[in-house]
């Protein structure tokens, strides 16, 4: 459906190397945290845990827009 595809390097030993961006992807896993409905995964449908997730990015969109005074 996505077409995703998965490369693996041979660059193993290199060693273990930080990733420079990663503290965005766990800052917005944060974020979803304050949304009880994504806190456990109660959804029976993918569909609908998506939803959810959108709605909640569109939320801290929002208010990162038009703040509270």
């Amino acid at each position: 459906m996505c077409r995703w595809a998965v490369t693996i390097t041979a660059n193993a030993k290199d060693g273990f190397k930080i990733h420079t961006r990663r503290w965005v992807v766990e800052r917005t896993f944060g974020w979803f945290v304050r949304y009880r409905r994504l806190m456990v995964d109660y959804e029976y449908h993918t569909e609908t845990t998506e939803a959810v997730i959108q709605a909640a990015m569109i939320h801290r969109m929002l208010r990162r827009l038009h703040p509270n005074p």
